[in-house]
């Protein structure tokens, strides 16, 4: 069998392989623009094992590699490098050392999520990234209304609000500035309102999503974002890795039995993370054992603390709500049972 240790860049590969029957080894540079990758991975001998580091921009390629009927593994980018002592870095030697990961057993491998929800994290992250937008058009036209002496926060958005913003005394560029922006806001209110029907459509269609929106506060897009980061919930044997995997638990260096926390480490999708955050934010409004929680923690930390502290909670709650396949209000009972603690052993 054919293994490969593939160095990714968006323009190159640089690929160490070595086969385990003949124990035959080679390295080669495959330039992607010639199409040299393709020529390569297409007069080999399927199945073929290719291993490389996580990152950005090499949907292509592994798509490709799994139309040909080869396997490829993805891996911890951060691992990798860890167990990489040399101060020597290239190309070279980062093909060769992945190579020798696999062939050793010893590859950080990660989970990779299919075509069909590779492509539905598209919809979620569409729809995210139209809603930042979004929001900046809207704080550019705040700022032109309270230049004006008119502070109206969220009765700006109503009927009679934008009928004021529209009647504003503006100079003739700021006025030009106020119409495109007006202009911005309606053409994405539209795209955000098709793009919230089909992930509404798509989430109804999906039992764990469906699930999950049994609990106050997570809508469809926040079910059906962690249900596609999260994957398959049996990678995951506690609450506690759930949180750490999306980045809400804290940094931490600790030494000579000193303890020193800092803020949350952030490593996971910071799309995700800031949805689980929106989130718990109406979940506390609707849900009265977190309201209380919450309230507990507002007098202790500062409100910042207390609202990541509630989305970490939300999504070990939503974890176990897959992992058990409860609804809420079931779910509830269950963690407040002495017999299950659930949340509280994560």
């Amino acid at each position: 069998m054919m293994i490969i240790g593939c160095d990714f860049h968006p323009s190159w590969q640089q690929v160490s392989w070595l086969d385990s029957e003949t124990g035959e080894t080679g390295e080669q540079k495959l330039v992607h623009a010639s199409g040299d990758a393709k020529v390569f991975y297409q007069q080999l001998v399927a199945p073929v094992l290719i291993g490389m580091e996580a990152t950005g921009n090499s949907q292509w390629f592994i798509e490709l590699v799994e139309d040909l009927g080869h396997e490829i593994w993805i891996g911890d980018a951060a691992q990798i490098r860890a167990s990489y002592v040399r101060k020597q870095k290239t190309d070279k030697r980062d093909a060769a050392h992945i190579l020798k990961l696999v062939v050793e057993g010893r590859f950080p491998k990660l989970w990779n999520p299919d075509r069909e929800q590779r492509d539905l994290r598209q919809l979620v992250l569409h729809r995210h990234k139209l809603v930042e937008i979004r929001s900046r058009v809207k704080n550019e036209l705040q700022h032109l209304s309270m230049n004006k002496g008119m502070q109206k926060k969220r009765t700006l958005w109503s009927q009679a609000g934008q009928k004021m913003l529209r009647e504003l005394p503006l100079k003739p560029w700021a006025s030009c500035r106020r119409e495109d922006l007006l202009g911005l806001l309606g053409m994405l209110n539209q795209q955000v309102g098709t793009l919230d029907a089909a992930v509404q459509k798509t989430a109804e269609e999906n039992p764990q999503a469906k699930l999950l929106m049994t609990q106050p506060g997570v809508g469809p897009n926040t079910a059906l974002a962690f249900v596609l980061t999260i994957g398959d919930v049996s990678r995951f044997p506690r609450g506690k890795q759930v949180a750490s995997y999306l980045g809400l638990i804290p940094r931490e260096e600790s030494s000579g039995g000193r303890q020193k926390l800092g803020a949350i480490s952030k490593q996971g999708n910071c799309m995700l993370r800031s949805l689980l955050v929106e989130a718990a934010q109406i979940a506390v409004r609707f849900d009265p054992g977190y309201r209380k929680q919450y309230l507990h923690r507002c007098h202790q930390k500062p409100k910042g603390v207390a609202k990541v502290a509630a989305a970490r909670k939300l999504a070990v709650r939503l974890y176990w709500m897959l992992r058990t396949q409860v609804g809420y209000p079931e779910i509830v009972r269950i963690e407040s049972s002495p017999r299950v603690p659930l949340v509280g052993a994560s």
